[in-house]
């Protein structure tokens, strides 16, 4: 009994981790696209998408409104968006996308990850061109259903607002989703053609995509995988890509 308990409390502590991450993140992401335009979702694109993500990990809306007016305020915290490159091992290539307010703590942490996980940190430019940068929609298959639409007649509206492609994929409750996805430059056309359609996207991001994909053993994978996993516990990431197939 006292080892269920236990597993169950490491468990219910693993998660609660998971979730004060992705609040911070989002917040972040809230701070970030507050700051760059009006502190109100309806006129504020960038940040309707925050506050969208901010749904889709059921972030409490006391704690948008917080991070809204936060971000209004004259002690806001001015955070920098940076990319970082590198290596994993085995040659996975590695982008890993961060928002700090201190660069030379977060790269100095950034480095040091790398190297205890095997990988190396590179220079800018060094494994970039492997991925092309990409506006990511992840919307419910029930909300195209309420609207009378399917994928295909979907494609056909938003070819023209900088739609690439249509994947087939699953939500956090295994609910069936498709991706959409566009060119970074065109995520406000896409967003604003969907918005016209009465499509709300559970999630909006943009994700490094690999152009060519590494296929590795299982063992090497999650040597590759330690390191992303450790990437993703620093605070000031707040993405990581990789080439891994």
């Amino acid at each position: 009994m006292g080892r269920m308990f236990e597993k169950r409390k490491t468990t219910m502590f693993a998660r609660w981790d998971r979730m004060s991450r992705a609040f911070s993140r989002i917040a972040k992401e809230i701070t970030m696209a507050a700051k760059t335009g009006l502190p109100d979702p309806d006129a504020n694109p960038a940040l309707r998408r925050a506050v969208a993500n901010a749904r889709a990990v059921n972030m409490p809306k006391d704690k948008v409104e917080a991070a809204i007016k936060r971000a209004s305020g004259q002690d806001a915290v001015d955070y920098q968006q940076i990319v970082y490159e590198g290596y994993a091992p085995h040659g996975v290539a590695v982008i890993v996308a961060c928002a700090t307010d201190n660069p030379t703590r977060t790269v100095a942490n950034v480095r040091s990850t790398f190297k205890a996980n095997g990988g190396n940190l590179g220079a800018s430019g060094s494994v970039v061109f492997q991925f092309e940068h990409m506006g990511v929609f992840r919307v419910d298959v029930a909300t195209l259903e309420s609207e009378g639409l399917d994928a295909d007649e979907l494609e056909l509206e938003l070819i023209d607002h900088g739609l690439e492609e249509i994947l087939e994929g699953v939500g956090e409750k295994d609910e069936p989703q498709l991706v959409l996805r566009c060119d970074f430059a065109e995520i406000g056309n896409l967003q604003r053609a969907l918005e016209e359609r009465g499509i709300k996207p559970e999630q909006v991001t943009d994700e490094y995509i690999a152009l060519n994909t590494t296929t590795l053993s299982e063992e090497q994978e999650t040597e590759v995988l330690a390191l992303v996993d450790a990437l993703e516990q620093d605070d000031d990431v707040q993405g990581v890509s990789t080439s891994l197939g």
